[in-house]
């Protein structure tokens, strides 16, 4: 699922502050510095160009006529002084910063005014020139948010469509179609016609989205009421076994049935909860009831593993001693092992196993006791320890006579046969 990307925001340029070529001083500090008042009262304008006619005055002294029409240059510098601040603080429009600064650049020639004029000039000059970049900026900033805006709503555009034809997380799907269409709503810039292109385009994905799940949850309501009608059968089928004494069949009965539950899937939540309880129900009054039963075949099957622990407790205290006895008593334990009945499943092979060694070590015993009243075997053994005496005798002779050779040939001939000796009394001893 794509992630939500921060709303977009215009872009902002702020103006640079206008370069001043030089301060302009107010020209009521000194305003004879830029005019003076003829005799007949014609008031001039000293410029770079010479002097130039802005008025008469005749209603006073020529220093307050001269001080009058400083004050009204005064009154125009701080008109483009304001200008030139909202201009570079960002509050006022650049495109009528720029209407102002060059009408009154214009009229400048023209002005009625006693003071700078060429510095104020100068600044107007620099004052039009940033309001034009600013205008320009701002124009840019337009463009560019106009362009982030347009790729963004088409960004919101694509994953609707993307989430209209391929997810079925429908309440995922559905929460991010609501973010988007809020984000949407706080994307401003785009012209009109492309806007309702988007939109279009947006709303029918939003329709294609909403009608697909809205038929999923359609077939979802008929698939849960088949589910209920498929659980009503099985609970009915799992209620009628209940009393069943069949206990392996219906046991692997019941298995089915539960495997068949879960194959129904989900019918509405407050039905398939109360048929699960009766379902449920019904399986544990069976098992109980088998629970019961086994329960008492337990109790006789452990008194049967009690009865064979006491047969094995005899068999060990068996003398191999005297065969004959022997024999007769395994026979007697035997027989009534046999008769002991059955025993917990889970002991069977243990019990088995621990008769089986017994009468194992019984067989062995008696054969041990048969080895040693065999007469063959005490006449190889007789025979053999005969033989290696002869050889020691052999060696000890050929040793003291200094034949070396002869000493250790029959002294390896000694060795075997000490192991066929050794070999044969383990034999009786068994």
């Amino acid at each position: 699922m794509p992630t939500t990307p921060a709303a977009v925001a215009p872009v902002a340029v702020a103006p640079s502050t206008p370069a001043i070529v030089h301060p302009v001083p107010p020209a009521s500090a000194e305003p004879e510095r830029w005019g003076r008042v003829d005799d007949d009262g014609t008031v001039y304008l000293r410029t770079e160009d010479g002097e130039r006619v802005v008025g008469s005055w005749q209603a006073g002294a020529p220093a307050e006529g001269l001080a009058h029409f400083a004050r009204r240059f005064d009154d125009l510098r701080t008109e483009v002084e304001l200008l030139t601040s909202r201009l570079a603080t960002g509050g006022g429009d650049p495109k009528h910063t720029l209407a102002s600064a060059r009408h009154l650049r214009e009229g400048l020639a023209e002005a009625a005014v006693v003071g700078d004029v060429t510095g104020l000039a100068s600044h107007l000059d620099s004052l039009v020139e940033t309001a034009r970049q600013a205008v320009e900026g701002a124009r840019e900033a337009r463009e560019a948010n106009r362009t982030q805006a347009i790729a963004r709503k088409e960004a919101l555009v694509t994953e609707a469509e993307q989430l209209a034809g391929e997810t079925t997380q429908w309440k995922h799907a559905g929460d991010r179609l609501k973010s988007m269409l809020d984000e949407w709503r706080g994307i401003r810039g785009i012209d009109r016609k492309t806007d309702e292109q988007l939109w279009k385009r947006f709303s029918r994905a939003r329709d294609s989205f909403n009608r697909r799940r809205g038929s999923h949850f359609a077939e979802l309501d008929r698939q849960r009421a088949a589910a209920k009608t498929r659980k009503e059968e099985l609970v009915s089928l799992a209620e009628s076994l209940t009393e069943s004494t069949d206990w392996g069949a219906t046991a692997a009965r019941y298995k089915q049935l539960m495997a068949d539950w879960k194959a129904a899937g989900r019918a509405p939540k407050d039905a398939d909860d109360a048929l699960w309880q009766k379902f449920r129900a019904a399986q544990e009054t069976f098992f109980s009831h088998r629970s019961a039963v086994f329960s008492e075949r337990d109790a006789e099957f452990a008194a049967n593993a009690a009865r064979k622990e006491e047969l094995l407790a005899e068999a060990a205290k068996i003398d191999t001693s005297k065969p004959e006895q022997a024999r007769a008593a395994l026979r007697s334990i035997q027989e009534r092992w046999e008769g002991a009945g059955k025993v917990p499943r889970e002991r069977i092979r243990e019990l088995e196993d621990r008769l089986r060694a017994v009468e194992e070590r019984i067989r062995q015993g008696l054969d041990r006791q048969w080895r040693r009243s065999d007469p063959e075997a005490d006449a190889r053994v007789a025979q053999f320890r005969e033989r290696v005496q002869q050889f020691e005798a052999q060696a000890a002779k050929a040793r003291a006579a200094g034949d070396d050779r002869r000493a250790k040939q029959a002294e390896s001939q000694a060795e075997q046969w000490r192991e066929w000796l050794a070999t044969a009394e383990k034999a009786v001893q068994r």
